[in-house]
């Protein structure tokens, strides 16, 4: 594993042709969720079946989280206010926040932006054999910047994620139409409802993009099933 500084973020790549990010293979970029430290997702690397020689990218978010109720070595793309979350969650008003841009969100999406950037320069990624994802916050993220950019993607990883920037998002789904996307949610998340969740995958499915579905029987995770789907889509989309 090499640490490193992509776009102005701390950055770990494993994989490629050193098991160090090193080599001009395909790069899958992983962003973690929010309150998890950036080495949540690293692990993943030796459980994902991917073509020989692809790198995994592992950035850390730009935001320590501080306070006696933050997570040790927490990090977060952008700051969340969690108790007026779960107050429109109690009430069933957390349809409302969908439609919302949450402040931060552009500053972090500059930042993965200028990350995808440096790693197709310096890093000699071949163009359209990039895949972007994460979990959570970090798939919301992916979302935002496969949506807001016409880079060419291999593919699109939302783990456990939901709806954000709604009105500006569904203007912007036709655009990525036939992008090869890996959908997962489990149906007992206790923080972000497996209902918008799927309202999110008949949206993509509707405007043309290619959605993998994986429910699965559990919370607020990465499991068994998400594992296989996403090998599954690595495998195909950059073989």
């Amino acid at each position: 594993m090499r640490e490193t500084t992509l776009g102005g973020l701390k950055t770990r790549l494993t994989g490629g042709s050193d098991r160090e990010g090193g080599g001009d293979g395909p790069a899958v970029v992983l962003l973690h969720g929010y309150g998890a430290p950036g080495t949540d997702l690293l692990p993943l690397w030796r459980e994902l079946r991917a073509p020989a020689g692809t790198r995994f990218v592992f950035p850390e978010g730009p935001i320590a989280l501080s306070g006696p109720m933050a997570p040790p070595g927490g990090r977060a793309w952008w700051n969340l206010d969690l108790e007026r979350i779960l107050r429109a969650t109690l009430a069933g008003g957390a349809r409302v926040l969908h439609d919302e841009t949450p402040p931060g969100l552009a500053e972090a999406r500059a930042l993965v932006t200028e990350l995808l950037d440096q790693l197709e320069r310096d890093w000699r990624v071949p163009p359209g054999q990039l895949v972007l994802g994460g979990f959570s916050q970090g798939a919301m993220l992916s979302c935002d910047v496969a949506l807001r950019s016409a880079r060419p993607l291999a593919g699109l990883v939302l783990m456990s994620g939901t709806i954000i920037c709604a009105p500006e998002w569904a203007a912007r789904y036709p655009l990525r139409r036939g992008l090869k996307t890996l959908l997962s949610h489990g149906r007992e998340d206790p923080m972000l409802p497996f209902s918008a969740a799927e309202e999110l995958r008949d949206q993509l499915t509707e405007a043309g993009i290619d959605v993998r579905w994986v429910p699965f029987r559990g919370g607020h995770g990465i499991g068994d099933a998400v594992l296989n789907g996403l090998g599954d889509l690595l495998s195909e989309c950059l073989a």
